[in-house]
């Protein structure tokens, strides 16, 4: 079946083209397009993403190398650096991040996992921020002299794979992204000390939502009621009512402290949190995977381009992330699919020399000698999906 098919015209098998079309639709967006639609640019900037260019001049000089293989590839006939500048600038960004969204709901259902039994998914949210020349994005004002833009996510730690992004010019404070947050009764979320709002905070123990936040080093407090027979490590579990005039006022109601000694790091950490009926040692495990969405956004920087771009209106620029992140599920969902027992590293590094090949998938990937490639965690990233085994 794949026999006389590029690797790159394979892959896209496992992209729903028909819910493209109908978000396309949606938008309007293909209307009096003739030749280069808005399939063709989704597919030409995954492919910019899958073999590392640098820039769009770069992009374009591999696609006219390989010019005769632009229709079979999917990409079509008419790619031209100035008709992907003008999509990139012109065309609705919210077609690639309903897109996207889908893309993350498709590789989170496949890769569904119950790491820590709680009856409820785990998530952890934080932001990454990406540098911006102000002079070329004058719109992402950060600082006097810098632009940037904020990348929000919320990561399912389990399925790792990210569940919502919201991206944000970089001076927007991050604790008000956790307004943008879809609450999911009985769910954890998991926050770094930036995110401690008490507001916030009683506004997801209210939906019947469980939170774990690290505590701030000036929180007034009256304890009322402690725990006895700590568990190693725990060096208190009690309930407090915060003192506060403000902390008071936006939380009411009694929360849960628990102080943790990490013996890796010589440190005491201490959380609060709204879950009563978990161990003070499963808040800690909580709080310690919210690091996988620090592995996320490392890996991303790395592996992926969302760090250079190839325009510079705040359209050009969502729509790279948002294809970036379409790229980032398809590779999850590929290894799901085609139980690929290799890292995430191994699987990039093979299809980005790969691409234009006519070798099958399977093929592909068991033929490859895995064992010269190296994957370092300090310098290629860390593996996002290795605690899992398909």
């Amino acid at each position: 079946m794949n026999k006389d098919k590029y690797v790159f015209a394979q892959m896209i098998g496992f992209l729903d083209n028909f819910k493209f079309l109908r978000i396309v639709k949606k938008y309007d967006s293909n209307r009096y397009v003739k030749h280069f639609t808005c399939w063709n640019q989704l597919l030409t900037l995954m492919f910019g993403q899958l073999c590392n260019r640098e820039s769009l001049r770069d992009l374009i000089v591999v696609l006219n190398a390989h010019k005769e293989k632009c229709y079979h590839l999917g990409v079509g006939k008419n790619v031209t650096r100035s008709n992907l500048a003008k999509a990139n600038e012109n065309r609705d960004y919210r077609i690639f991040e309903d897109f996207a969204f889908h893309m993350i709901n498709e590789a989170r259902k496949k890769r569904v996992s119950e790491i820590f039994k709680l009856n409820g998914n785990v998530y952890a949210f934080d932001s990454t921020t990406i540098d911006l020349c102000l002079n070329l994005f004058p719109w992402a004002k950060f600082r006097k002299h810098k632009g940037g833009i904020k990348v929000h996510t919320l990561y399912d730690v389990e399925t790792q794979v990210p569940a919502f992004i919201h991206i944000t010019e970089a001076k927007v404070n991050d604790v008000k992204a956790m307004d943008t947050i879809p609450y999911e009764s009985g769910s954890y979320y998991v926050f770094d000390r930036a995110y401690n709002d008490y507001k916030r905070l009683f506004k997801i123990h209210m939906n019947d939502s469980y939170f774990v936040v690290r505590a701030k080093t000036n929180i007034k407090s009256k304890v009322l009621k402690w725990k006895r027979r700590m568990p190693e490590n725990i060096l208190s579990d009690c309930e407090i009512e915060l003192t506060g005039h403000y902390s008071k006022k936006h939380y009411p109601e009694r929360i849960r402290m628990v102080k943790y000694w990490d013996e890796e790091d010589q440190r005491e950490f201490v959380y609060l949190t709204n879950a009563k009926h978990i161990s003070a040692l499963q808040v800690a495990d909580l709080y310690k995977n919210r690091w996988q969405v620090e592995l996320f956004f490392k890996w991303l920087k790395q592996h992926l381009k969302i760090k250079r771009f190839w325009g510079t209106s705040e359209n050009a620029v969502k729509i790279q992330v948002y294809s970036a992140i379409t790229a980032y599920c398809l590779v999850a969902i590929m290894q799901h699919d085609m139980e690929l027992d290799r890292s995430t590293y191994e699987v990039l590094q093979v299809l980005g020399i790969s691409l234009t090949d006519k070798t099958p998938l399977k093929d592909l990937f068991s033929k490859s000698k895995f064992n010269d490639v190296k994957d370092q965690s300090g310098l290629n990233g860390p593996d996002l999906f290795e605690n899992f085994k398909f």
